[in-house]
């Protein structure tokens, strides 16, 4: 299978490894066949969009990066000690006070050295017992028989040797509470990290206990102070594990792709095109913020007339009518089954616009005959 992708990949095209924001982009999305193939052969999917024409707008400025580099570096100042308050405060408020923290060096050669070296670190800290603050750790994650490694901001061991993830973004909190959609991301991409640390959580006997409850921290107000809120990902996790379990069909994609598919930029812009549209896509609005094919999709949504471009919720409603084409025949009545509730709400809605046209034209004939 690992032989399949690279040929889907390009046999001299180096594989861009996956992370957790794009875990948790295929979580919000597990429809996508397209995303999932492309990022389990390891495409990079940005120079694809600019080989197909269609270059992407997704991604962060650099004013962002640096922004972001310069708070997380405050809040990890002097050993952590202002986030290990936060995660006594949102997290543990039974436990001591961390007035020291063990920071373990966590630097190895390469990606295995390095979550090797985080598993040991995790290990040791969970028996010593204390605060211990584990500073980019490195975790694996097995996805689609590939490991994918994680780097998340931090990982907390509290003293009783459970572990918490910690979320560092320089999006504002404003009176305690910051942008629902901004939270939303933080937390499903949490929850991938979440779900790498039970597998190494699940490789220790005793096992301990991973938390559900990861501390988010953002700038408070419109200052650079730091402040934490405690953000429930249970649900964002079992999203993101049925998704997981989902990719082991990307075996069962690859198969379906017709001989000679390949996604290599070098590649003729036509029969790029071709190997793209091979596989099937479920376009929506959200995936401009969260993929570099977005454009590319959207465009190929237009053309199509495909309902998936207005949103997922009136997808959802519409059932069987996948183009725009179809919703508006099976509003005039010349499609579909009229015991159909989508059929029989377009068509009742059809009518009272009717009504509604007539009775306008008929004040207006009414007004000039006066």
């Amino acid at each position: 299978m690992r032989h399949r992708l690279a040929e889907l990949r390009g046999t001299d095209v180096p594989a861009k490894a996956l992370d957790a924001r794009a875990l948790a982009a295929l979580a919000a999305n597990p429809g996508c066949r397209r995303r999932a193939i492309l990022d389990g052969a390891g495409v990079d999917k940005a120079t694809l969009a600019s080989a197909l024409g269609a270059p992407s707008g997704f991604g962060q400025s650099q004013f962002a990066l640096t922004r972001g580099n310069a708070f997380e570096a405050k809040v990890k100042a002097d050993g952590g000690a202002e986030l290990l308050r936060l995660a006594h405060t949102r997290l543990d408020p039974g436990a001591d006070t961390p007035e020291s923290a063990a920071v373990p060096d966590l630097s190895a050669q390469g990606p295995e050295g390095r979550t090797a070296r985080t598993a040991l670190a995790l290990r040791e800290a969970t028996r010593a017992g204390g605060w211990t603050l584990l500073d980019h750790p490195m975790l694996a994650l097995d996805v689609a028989g590939s490991l994918a490694f994680l780097e998340p901001d931090a990982v907390v061991v509290h003293p009783d040797g459970s572990w918490s993830v910690v979320e560092i973004k320089s999006f504002p909190m404003l009176d305690g509470s910051a942008d629902p959609a901004k939270v939303g991301a933080a937390a499903r991409q949490s929850a991938v990290y979440v779900l790498a640390l039970e597998d190494v959580a699940a490789r220790l006997d005793p096992a301990p206990r991973v938390r559900h409850r990861v501390l988010l921290v953002c700038p408070e107000d419109f200052s650079n102070l730091p402040t934490g809120s405690a953000v429930d990902v249970r649900k964002q996790r079992a999203v993101t594990a049925r998704q997981l379990a989902r990719l082991t069909r990307i075996e069962e994609i690859a198969d379906a792709l017709p001989e000679g598919t390949c996604f290599a930029p070098d590649r003729d812009s036509e029969e790029l095109t071709a190997a793209v549209a091979a596989v099937p896509a479920t376009y929506a609005p959200e995936c401009l913020s969260t993929c570099e094919l977005a454009f590319h999709c959207r465009e190929r949504a237009r053309a199509a007339g495909a309902v998936t471009r207005l949103g997922r919720p009136l997808r959802a409603e519409l059932g069987g009518l996948t183009t725009v084409e179809d919703v508006l025949a099976a509003a005039h009545g010349e499609l579909g089954d009229p015991d159909d509730p989508a059929v029989a709400a377009l068509r009742r809605a059809a009518a009272l616009r009717a009504e509604a046209l007539q009775e306008a034209r008929n004040r207006e004939v009414a007004a000039v005959c006066r």
